[in-house]
């Protein structure tokens, strides 16, 4: 089974869902596509690591209603003592800033911009997810606390990367700074700071 799969009986460990639910409950762990979520749960549903009933729904379609078993419950906590996997940071906006010396500054500032808007829409509406769980869930033995540390954890990944962004953006407006750091420690290794910078933000 792949991690989605863990990630999926992670949060059926804690409470039921449907597939809707599941694709909230899991932006915080490992995003995945409804496309993804439905054809994973009747492969799992098969091997018995979790089970479904019907709920019927006035003026809306019924909907099926998953729970771990204790099968996939015994899978987890297997899974859960192995060593994780090294992460893998895969994002499109840091190749574009890798090589936007080849657009003009007005294009490269509206990248880093945009990607400002986007983290602050993010931060946003997850403190509005943080509000709700805070008041019950704060004490470790509440099966929704990795849940709560988890968003808070994105939220401060999220708010230093805005910090980073502006930082990027004070460069380009001072372009002499640059060019001495450059000078200073050579271009290569101003190159490897910056990637390093854009992964460290990421992780």
């Amino acid at each position: 089974m792949n991690t989605l799969g863990y990630a999926i009986l992670g949060v059926l460990a804690r409470t039921p869902c449907s597939g809707y639910e599941l694709a909230a409950y899991l932006e915080v762990l490992w995003p995945a596509k409804h496309s993804q979520i439905y054809p994973l749960l009747n492969k799992m549903e098969q091997k018995g690591l979790v089970a479904y009933e019907h709920v019927e729904q006035t003026g809306r379609p019924d909907k099926k209603t998953y729970s771990i078993t204790d099968q996939g419950r015994e899978a987890l906590g297997s899974w859960v003592e192995e060593k994780p996997a090294e992460p893998a940071v895969r994002d499109e906006f840091l190749i574009k800033v890798y090589s936007m010396w080849l657009t003009d500054e007005e294009n490269a500032r509206k990248l880093i911009l945009e990607r400002i808007s986007k983290l602050k829409l993010r931060v946003t509406v997850r403190e509005k997810k943080i509000a709700s769980v805070e008041k019950d869930h704060t004490r470790a033995s509440s099966k929704h606390f990795g849940r709560y540390v988890l968003l808070n954890r994105s939220n401060f990944l999220d708010k230093e990367e805005i910090s980073w962004c502006k930082w990027v953006l004070n460069l380009m407006d001072n372009p002499l700074i640059v060019k001495f750091v450059i000078g200073f420690i050579g271009a290569g290794t101003f190159n490897t700071l910056i990637r390093g910078i854009s992964m460290l933000s990421e992780c």
